[in-house]
């Protein structure tokens, strides 16, 4: 085992292409979608323009220790997929694809995550015990702030 873990979600979202995809390439909306419980906040100041190489710093807190993290946008291939990864923080490599796509009147959203935490056969057994439920958890919470931040756009946004 080469110690790689992987996880996938997808999400058929009630909005256009055209609304979905400038929602997840303005960082700020980071924010709108981390669990509280984290205590997420964006250190990078100033505007953020997404772009390929853009870096973003933030600060969370997992299970209270605090932990800065830096990513930067690999690929930009607006308004169909985006790609950051971990330059600096708790994992040994972390990989976020982002793709989107019109599909049935909306717009179907695939996140692939591709991580690996440090420390070898520790690390591994540090995933089993406590971090592959954390990192489900954190997706299970993004994937209700998305279906409310939309759906409430879709009553909110007149006709």
């Amino acid at each position: 085992m080469n110690g790689f873990h992987t996880l996938r979600r997808e999400q058929w979202i009630p909005r256009p292409l055209d609304e979905v995809f400038p929602f997840f390439s303005d960082a700020r909306n980071l924010e709108e979608l981390t669990p509280p419980w984290l205590g997420f906040r964006i250190l990078t100041t100033g505007p953020i323009l997404i772009a390929a190489g853009t870096r973003i710093r933030y600060r969370l807190a997992w299970h209270g220790l605090p932990v800065t993290w830096t990513t930067q946008i690999r690929r930009w291939d607006p308004p169909f997929r985006f790609i950051d990864v971990q330059l600096s923080g708790p994992y040994q490599l972390w990989h976020h694809t982002h793709r989107f796509e019109a599909h049935t009147g909306g717009t179907r959203m695939t996140d692939v995550v591709r991580y690996r935490l440090p420390f070898g056969m520790i690390g591994r057994a540090v995933h089993t015990l406590k971090v592959r439920r954390d990192v489900e958890r954190i997706f299970d919470y993004r994937f209700e702030r998305i279906g409310e931040l939309f759906a409430a756009a879709a009553v909110e946004k007149p006709k």
